[in-house]
Parts: structure tokens; C-alpha cells; sequence
């Protein structure tokens, strides 16, 4: 008996001994696989994709406020001698939806469409876009004031009396002219100028998630306890359920009517 109880206290310590060994592989192995997990997610979220809040009404019907959407960040990169031809690299084309940082302030992003690009003639008659010479058929915009607005419908007419943001006259030959499809509520090229080339970080390629949501909420950069609130109270019934995984394409512009 006294050498069973003597066997076992020789071999107990070495069995666990040995189990720690192989929980200890398990948990390194564990950290590592998931450190190597991260590094991939915010290596992928900061150079291949990025995810934005739509906080205002300027892309309605095309984006909605409260839309949450992830932007293709690669598709306008610049692309090397061997990347480029193995890489979706291209430059931005009229009708795009472009994600880009604002001009007047690098901070923030604006999402808008790429209407024109360098060396191309716009104006407006009457709420019509005319891009070199010839009217454009735009299916995705919307007109949601009654009221007239000289420059607005009839840029660049009168642009002489408009109070027009810095810089915004020096912006022609290298930069893109962007605006939202809501033409009659929206801050754009038409107001603070063109964006430059270097601005434009991507494009959106699809709504992960909608929910019905004040601006203010959206366009504060520290998420408010309200808005938190908001969110948990009210998830299930302000959830655009139909917007969920909705792909998002640009319209190639250039088709005339006659």
C-alpha cells in the first residue's frame, strides 16, 4: 500500500505538470492566432476598407441618413508598376460615388457624387446638368426644395454675387467637381470649390446596417449616452431592415438626352 500511495505521489506532479505545459501551448497559440487576427482586421480597416456613418440628407434617395456603409479604399489608390496590373487601381469616374476628405477641412469626410473630372465644362440651366455641351440624364437625383435659387439651378450663373468659400476659384484644371444627388440640399462643389485629387479615399460598396438617426448624433465624433440610448432602446424598429447589405454603384454619366 505504501508503495502504491508513493508511485502516485511521483507521478501526480508530472502529469500536471505536463497538462500546464500543453494548456500554456494552447493559450500562447490562442493569443497569437487572434493578435495575428487583429493586426489583419486593422491593417484591412485602415488600407482596404473603412467603415462611415452617413450623417446628412445631400445623397438622399441614394444614401440615407443613418446609413452605415463600408468604403472600397484601394479602388483609387495609386497603383505601382507590378500592382497596378494585377489590382482593381483606377481613377474616378464621372458618376462615382466618392468618399473624400472636405477640402476646407481635412478632418472631416463628405460622401458626393463625382459629377465632373479635370478638363470638363459644367453648368446648370434650370436644375439640368449640361456636361460638355450636352444634357445629362441623371436618374438618382432628387429636387426636394420648392423654392427657386438663381445660382443653385443655374450654376455657375451669378456666381459673382455669391459669397463663395476660400480657394473655391482656383480649383478648375486639377480637381474634381462633386455634389450630392439631393441637388437642393447640399453643400457642394458648387459652394467651397473642387476636391483634389490626394482628398479621395474611396468609394462605398455596400450598407452593413441603416438606422433612423438625427444628424447631430451622427456627426459628433465622441458617440453621445442619447444616441447610445437611441440605439439599444430603439434597434429593432429604427433598423432599416431593407437598406441591410443593399450594394451601392455610381451611374456612368455621359448619356445625353436629345
Amino acid at each position: 500500500m505504501t508503495d502504491v500511495e508513493t508511485s502516485t505521489d511521483i507521478k501526480a506532479p508530472g502529469f500536471r505538470t505536463r497538462i500546464a505545459e500543453l494548456t500554456d501551448d494552447v493559450q500562447r497559440g490562442f493569443i497569437a492566432e487572434w493578435a495575428v487576427t487583429i493586426i489583419l482586421l486593422l491593417f484591412g480597416t485602415t488600407t482596404l476598407i473603412q467603415a462611415f456613418v452617413i450623417p446628412s440628407a445631400s445623397m438622399v434617395a441614394t444614401l440615407l441618413i443613418g446609413d452605415h456603409v463600408l468604403v472600397d479604399k484601394l479602388v483609387y489608390a495609386p497603383g505601382g508598376a507590378l500592382s497596378s496590373k494585377v489590382l482593381p487601381y483606377r481613377d474616378v469616374r464621372r458618376g462615382d460615388i466618392i468618399v473624400f476628405r472636405y477640402p476646407l477641412n481635412i478632418s472631416q469626410d463628405y460622401v458626393k457624387r463625382a459629377i465632373g473630372v479635370p478638363g470638363d465644362h459644367i453648368r446648370f440651366d434650370n436644375k439640368q446638368l449640361i456636361l460638355n455641351g450636352k444634357m445629362v440624364i441623371e436618374p438618382y437625383t432628387v429636387h426636394s426644395q420648392q423654392y427657386p435659387d438663381v445660382y443653385r439651378d443655374n450654376f455657375p450663373a451669378g456666381a459673382h454675387a455669391m459669397p463663395l468659400r476660400p480657394r473655391a476659384a482656383e480649383m478648375i484644371e486639377r480637381y474634381v467637381f462633386a455634389m450630392g444627388d439631393n441637388r437642393d440640399d447640399s453643400d457642394d462643389s458648387r459652394y467651397w470649390g473642387l476636391v483634389p485629387r490626394e482628398n479621395i479615399v474611396g468609394t462605398p460598396v455596400i450598407i452593413y446596417w441603416s438606422f433612423e438617426a438625427p444628424t447631430q448624433d451622427l456627426i459628433n465624433g465622441n458617440v453621445g449616452v442619447d444616441h447610445i440610448i437611441d440605439v439599444v432602446t430603439h434597434f429593432f424598429t429604427k433598423t432599416r431592415w431593407s437598406r441591410t447589405f443593399k450594394l451601392i454603384r455610381g451611374y456612368p454619366l455621359g448619356r445625353a438626352s436629345n
